[in-house]
């Protein structure tokens, strides 16, 4: 049994990643967020589970085998305007990892972030870790785009074999025109309010994502993903987050990994 620390841990994709590889482990799990706890604890009930990252004294694991972590990404990503980097109030919390990955001193490490941050950003988590990060899309393993950087030590890292996983092979119902899926968001949590504008912005610049009943795209039949199609699409088992209502489960998983690009990763740890 290995001994796991996983910061700003969300739903426990890293768990689920573990479990798919057959590793047993001691998980302690540090999330701020109480609904995406739930959602942890109703699945993994045994797992030590603890609140704000700032509270977390790397001391107290010094040694562990494990310590994952992706902290928020807002103002690394080019989605955001005027992004402020490691500097903005969000991602500067990477330095919370940062600290508790001086004090453990881990066997192994994994951290993970947006792949469209600044070079400068990069370059910065890079020198830290001593480790330059692997870029993997997990349009690879999942039928939805994610670019995403990860740092690690984990040894002969490489790109996932093509799954050649299409959109149309997970929906539940309908039809889509594109292969893969836009990187699922938290704002797919919002409800479909202007049916009009929401396919027009699909027809022109693929932002969101929509099911259709038909090819005609008509904004008549159009919806956002279920909450099954939203596992899928992060390869999380299904009805891995029953105990919150659809809207709630993708905001959590639009935060959350593609866990098959963990499992990916973490199957070279030597244990």
């Amino acid at each position: 049994m290995i001994k796991v620390l996983s910061l700003f841990d969300g739903i426990s994709c890293g768990r689920i990643a573990l479990d798919k590889l057959g590793i047993d482990c001691e998980y302690h799990a540090f999330e701020i967020d109480e609904r995406a706890k739930q959602v942890s604890k109703s699945n993994y009930p045994n797992s030590h589970y603890y609140s704000d990252v700032f509270e977390c004294n790397g001391n107290d694991f010094q040694g562990v085998d494990l310590l994952l972590g992706g902290s928020p990404c807002q103002d690394l990503s080019a989605a955001m305007k005027n992004r402020t980097g490691l500097a903005g109030q969000k991602s500067s919390l990477f330095f919370e990892y940062l600290r508790i990955f001086q004090e453990t001193k881990p066997k192994y490490f994994l951290f993970e972030n947006v792949g469209g941050m600044k070079q400068e950003d990069k370059d910065v988590i890079s020198i830290l870790f001593k480790e330059e990060p692997i870029r993997i899309n997990s349009s690879l393993v999942s039928p939805a785009l994610r670019n995403r950087l990860y740092w690690t030590n984990i040894p002969n890292v490489d790109q996932p074999q093509d799954k050649n996983i299409k959109l149309k092979d997970i929906i539940e119902s309908g039809y889509v025109d594109r292969d893969k899926a836009r990187a699922l968001l938290s704002s797919d949590s919002r409800p479909l309010t202007s049916k009009d504008k929401m396919v027009r912005r699909y027809r022109q610049t693929g932002f969101t994502t929509l099911i259709f009943e038909d090819k005609d795209l008509s904004q008549n039949s159009c919806r956002y993903m279920t909450q099954t199609e939203l596992e899928r699409c992060m390869t999380i088992p299904e009805g891995y987050t029953k105990v919150l209502n659809r809207n709630q489960a993708a905001h959590h998983l639009g935060n959350g990994w593609t866990v098959d690009v963990i499992a990916h990763i973490l199957k070279n740890m030597e244990i």
